[in-house]
């Protein structure tokens, strides 16, 4: 007879009622086996490959007259601040746990691709000028990939532990209040350390060499992807709260820790 996911409640580091500390008695997060998890971890392998694909190739939008700064990015720059605002959702209502699990996920399947992606450059093209031409677009384009994966991979598992992190422990100090302190304190510091270390290894391969474009690369990403995320803060904290009312094993863990 099967039974139904025991939802978690973790006691919280002082033994002190709430009406005494003024501190949430525990802390309440989903079971990963509620419907949505399977959901969001996808949605962020996804964003995971795609950006992977995407920021192989640098995009130019011109020059800042006055200031000479030149406005440049990767082609993925529009789906990455998607991964992180998943990683906040989950972060918010599985725990820290359950991020690192989808954050291996989006390892393991952006690892795949790469593979694929070199299998298929190895595969014998046809011999007509077609075929040669298609080849050597393919090359081209999915070629320098895998180096873009490594940076990603290196600048997601740092920058979303370092938001996860955040996350969680805010939320043990404040309980369910606090959501959107915990949403504007870790995206800041996550896309930070994820910026600098994806834009240092992933320079090469998108064709930025100088130190100077390295840095206006660098300083754009990571003022877009955080102004994307405060941006959508409210959007953010709806969903959250939105998931945590339907979700039966997040509110028997909040009744549990209450």
């Amino acid at each position: 007879m099967s039974t139904a996911p025991t939802p978690r409640a973790e006691s919280a580091q002082t033994p002190q009622s709430p009406e005494h500390s003024g501190r949430p008695a525990g802390v309440a997060y989903a079971d990963r086996g509620s419907s949505h998890y399977d959901i969001l971890a996808m949605i962020m392998c996804a964003v995971v490959i795609l950006s992977g694909i995407g920021a192989a190739k640098g995009v130019f939008f011109g020059t800042i007259p006055g200031i000479g700064f030149d406005i440049i990015t990767d082609g993925g720059f529009f789906l990455f601040p998607l991964a992180y605002i998943v990683g906040d959702i989950i972060t918010e209502l599985y725990g820290v746990r359950a991020a690192r699990r989808a954050i291996i996920m989006g390892f393991v399947v952006n690892i795949l691709a790469a593979i694929c992606y070199q299998v298929i450059i190895a595969l014998p093209p046809f011999p007509d000028d077609y075929g040669l031409a298609k080849q050597e677009a393919i090359e081209m384009a999915l070629g320098p990939v895998w180096i873009v994966v490594l940076a990603g991979l290196v600048g997601f598992a740092a920058g979303q532990s370092v938001n996860s992190l955040i996350m969680s422990r805010m939320k043990r100090r404040a309980g369910e209040r606090g959501l959107i302190g915990r949403l504007f304190s870790a995206s800041g510091a996550g896309e930070l350390v994820d910026t600098i270390l994806f834009c240092t290894i992933a320079a090469a391969a998108i064709g930025i060499t100088g130190v100077g474009d390295w840095a206006e690369y660098t300083v754009l990403g990571f003022v877009y992807k955080v102004a994307v995320q405060y941006a959508v803060i409210p959007i953010t904290a709806a969903v959250i709260r939105f998931l945590k009312r339907v979700d039966p094993t997040y509110q028997a863990a909040l009744a549990a820790a209450s």
